[in-house]
């Protein structure tokens, strides 16, 4: 079911959008006289479609009711002056404002394609900084030195690290996977424990690491080389990110040109 509150805006959005794109022949009914086009409808059908909808003539068949309502309703409308009425016409210019940008910006995508060379070159000036090694450790912090000494303590009379982490870690969210932060860089950590990660041998135990939030007991359980995603993997971001980019480039230029006082 259509919700109500959303109607007349997207109805009014694919009435607008049915003068951007190729008009279809046809009409979808006619309401004292006045024809609706079928453009409408399939404006409408495209919006929704964009939206996760399925093309049916079940969906075609609400969306002639709901255009057939809608225009009984702006008839009615416009007898009583709402045409003229100042908050509606700011509205109606906003809402066709977004539209003509909106298949300006397409247009202006489809015919600056990004070629597949641009894409490799973004994803080499990128790929510099997949190198270097990444660590899977674990820790468990708490508040104190103390506290810090006394589980270092328990882990070299043979307690489990994991066992350790999941009742005295303040790091709630690892401690609940036995103190386990995954691979990560050394650099995506407070420098203190980032730089005690990467002086531990594999398999060791740090003695207490002091950073802003707290004390870090730190185990290292292996070491690697650092891989990053696949060119096939970011290849839509990086065309997301190209596009965004040129998108901006033009209308700076646009602005640059425009005589604003």
């Amino acid at each position: 079911m259509f919700k109500a509150n959303r109607l007349a805006l997207a109805i009014a959005a694919a009435s607008l959008s049915a003068g951007v794109f190729a008009a279809s022949a046809g009409t979808v009914a006619t309401v004292n006289g006045v024809a609706i086009p079928q453009a409408k409808s399939d404006a409408f059908v495209k919006d929704l479609a964009q939206r996760g909808q399925q093309d049916s003539p079940e969906l075609r068949a609400k969306i002639k009711d709901e255009l057939v309502k809608n225009e009984v309703v702006y008839q009615e409308a416009i007898k009583r002056g709402m045409d003229k009425n100042p908050e509606a016409m700011a509205q109606l210019d906003m809402l066709k404002q977004r539209v003509i940008i909106g298949a300006f910006i397409n247009q202006y995508v489809k015919a600056n394609p990004i070629t597949e060379a641009e894409l490799r070159k973004e994803y080499d000036k990128i790929k510099v900084n997949f190198g270097g090694k990444e660590y899977k450790a674990r820790h468990i912090l708490v508040a104190t030195e103390a506290e810090a000494k006394t589980i270092v303590a328990d882990l070299k009379k043979g307690k489990k690290f994991d066992e350790l982490a999941k009742a005295k870690s303040m790091d709630k969210g690892s401690g609940a996977n036995g103190g386990d932060l995954g691979w990560a860089n050394p650099k995506n950590f407070v420098p203190e424990f980032g730089g005690a990660l990467e002086k531990l041998p594999k398999g060791k135990i740090s003695d207490p690491v002091k950073s802003q939030y707290g004390f870090h007991v730190i185990k290292l359980d292996d070491v690697r080389e650092a891989k990053g995603p696949a060119f096939e993997e970011v290849k839509p971001q990086l065309e997301q990110q190209i596009q965004g980019q040129r998108i901006q480039k033009m209308v700076d230029e646009l602005v640059a040109k425009a005589k604003v006082q």
